[in-house]
Formats: C-alpha cells, sequence, structure tokens
C-alpha cells in the first residue's frame, strides 16, 4: 500500500496535482486527506463488459456480509464502483478537462487524484436495480433507506453527506468501509 506518510508519494502526488493546475491548498481548504493507495485488492464483481471492481480483502468481505444481508430483507445492493488508482483518477480528471468541463466543475464531483477514497480500496459506489447510476436520486430508494439504518453495522459510512466540508457534492451512493470494525449486523 502507499503509504500517504511517505514523503516520496506526497511528493509525486504534490507534483502531479501541479501539472493539473490543482492548488496546493487544495487539500487545506476541503479538509481532505491523502489517502493510501491500496495494493491488496480482491475482486469483489464482474461487470457484464468483463470490467472487474475490485476492494481491500476486508472491504471484500463487509461489502459481502452488506449485500447478504440487504437480500434477506429484500434489498438489492449493486457494487457500481470499487478500487480507483491514482493514475486512474488523473485520467478521469484529464478526461473531463478535454472535454471543456472546468476544474472546479470536476472538483465538485471528483476529489483530486491523491485524494480519492477510492484509492484505498476501502469506498464502494452503491446502486439497485431501477436509480440510474452515481444519481442523487439514490437517496429516495429503499436501498438507501437500508443503508442508512444498517450500513454502520457492517462498518461502512456515508462519506460525502448534504453541504460536506469538502467541497463535494452530495454523494448518497459513496460509502467508506471502516478497517476496525466488526461486522454487528
Amino acid at each position: 500500500m502507499a503509504d500517504p506518510n511517505d514523503p516520496e508519494y506526497a511528493a509525486r502526488i504534490a507534483a502531479g496535482l501541479r501539472e493539473l493546475n490543482i492548488p496546493d491548498s487544495y487539500a487545506l481548504e476541503r479538509q481532505l486527506a491523502l489517502q493510501a493507495e491500496a495494493v491488496e485488492l480482491r475482486v469483489a464483481r464482474v461487470l457484464k463488459d468483463g470490467r472487474q471492481l475490485k476492494l481491500s480483502p476486508a472491504t471484500a468481505a463487509a461489502w459481502i456480509a452488506l449485500s447478504e444481508a440487504a437480500a434477506r430483507d429484500g434489498v438489492t445492493l449493486l457494487l457500481i464502483s470499487g478500487f480507483r488508482s491514482v493514475a486512474h483518477q488523473r485520467q478521469i480528471v484529464e478526461r473531463k478537462l478535454a472535454e471543456g468541463k472546468s476544474l472546479a466543475e470536476i472538483l465538485r464531483v471528483n476529489a483530486a487524484p491523491g485524494y480519492s477514497e477510492h484509492h484505498t480500496g476501502r469506498a464502494v459506489d452503491i446502486g439497485t436495480p431501477g436509480c440510474p447510476p452515481l444519481s442523487e436520486e439514490f437517496e429516495k430508494t429503499p436501498a438507501f433507506a437500508w443503508l442508512m439504518q444498517r450500513a454502520g453495522g457492517f462498518g461502512f459510512r456515508l462519506s460525502y453527506p448534504r453541504d460536506n466540508p469538502h467541497g463535494v457534492i452530495y454523494e448518497p451512493w459513496h460509502w467508506l468501509y471502516r478497517i476496525s470494525n466488526q461486522h454487528t449486523a
């Protein structure tokens, strides 16, 4: 795992941000921590196009427990996104810039490379059948209501609630697994 306390890692991330014209003050202003980049990953879902969604081993186990418990309660949870490398996060930002989006607009929906919880392999984007993926409409689904009541017992918390201090839009679909939690549900 790339350690955010490693000066070389931090310097590499800082250089990458400067290349994207992201100010040095970004992390402080957004109250975001430099994230470790996971190395050990497990396949948690294979999409129809063959892409593999991966999570850290502990997160994958917690995700399985969470989704199975939801299914027992008649709720379908779909893993939409998991691990994303720093390089992939940079590609997302570069692609959106090439599409003509402003950096400010991009950073409201995507954390800067090095600062995404997806780098850790502990972040999951969750969907449910009948709801457009990665949309605020997810908040109105039984899946979201179930998560709000039960996800904490499996170690997951909502990362970007309304009016969060990070300057990121409300993301009812984005949940982070806390490593030290034991399944209680």
